[in-house]
């Protein structure tokens, strides 16, 4: 990122070219002034967040991540009422709640995970090693709007970000802070779970009506054992909440790509849940 490095002293003659064109395209006599430069405002581009990042010690962190995914989904095999939708509904909720229900699993086993940051090469690497062999360059990612959830084809591996990593601890601290109960974390993963508003769903109004029922178990719930924190039940819901900034792609190419490789969790997933847990 240029917009980190600009007190150091450069001569690369790319850098020179972005500088004489940045300033060239400044007011005149409008030159940085002191105290406004990179280092006292931080990142403009928010460089920081698009960091890639990857597990420290990615043996016992995936290990615990996949322990905790047969966990779970043996958890949405044992609910009578999952068991009770044809076979497709259920691989629908499934594949679309999995991350969030292993998020859900990794504060409820309270799984601490460190990571570092991955040294991946610049664009202009890139750009250039892959002209040099002919080729394209590589994507960098998933393109926006489209689901990735691994394949079993070639292609090396897309780290997650420091913001999507950021999004899962923050959201564990916030479960840890919450200090949440085994009773509680069931009816969190039930309104997880039972999703009404997919598209392709068939039982949508037996599956909302699920929804709800964990929903009113988990506000019963907490009426009877937290009388006097009226609040909480509101900040159950924040938690939920906060499961929508939690990236399933992150998830996966995290805790399962450095063990398993380039996996397609759908097929997984299927595999799983069609299996005895």
């Amino acid at each position: 990122c240029r917009c980190c490095v600009d007190g150091r002293r450069h001569s690369s003659i790319l850098y020179n070219i972005l500088r004489s064109q940045e300033r060239a395209a400044s007011p005149a006599g409008q030159g940085p002034r002191r105290g406004q430069g990179p280092a006292s405002r931080g990142c403009p581009c928010g460089g920081s967040r698009r960091r890639r990042v990857a597990l420290r010690s990615p043996q016992v962190a995936c290990k615990a991540a996949s322990a905790v995914l047969v966990k779970t989904l043996r958890f949405v095999q044992n609910v009578p009422c999952f068991q009770e939708l044809p076979l497709d509904e259920q691989l629908l909720l499934v594949r679309s709640c999995w991350a969030p229900l292993l998020v859900l699993g990794l504060a409820q086993d309270r799984v601490h995970f460190e990571t570092v940051e991955s040294a991946e090469p610049s664009m202009l690497q890139r750009i250039l090693t892959t002209r040099r062999q002919g080729e394209h360059p590589p994507p960098r990612g998933p393109a926006p709007g489209r689901p990735h959830h691994g394949s079993a084809g070639g292609g090396g591996p897309h780290l997650p970000s420091a913001g999507e990593i950021q999004a899962i601890k923050g959201f564990l601290a916030k479960c840890w802070s919450l200090d949440i109960s085994t009773k509680e974390y069931a009816y969190l993963k039930g309104t997880v779970l039972f999703n009404p508003d997919l598209p392709g769903l068939q039982c949508t109004q037996y599956i909302e009506g699920l929804q709800r029922e964990a929903q009113q178990a988990l506000n019963e719930h907490v009426r009877l054992i937290h009388r006097g924190d009226e609040a909480r039940f509101a900040k159950l819901n924040v938690v939920l909440s906060l499961l929508r900034s939690i990236n399933a792609n992150a998830i996966a190419e995290l805790f399962f790509r450095p063990i398993i490789g380039a996996v397609n969790m759908d097929d997984m997933l299927l595999e799983m849940l069609c299996a005895k847990l």
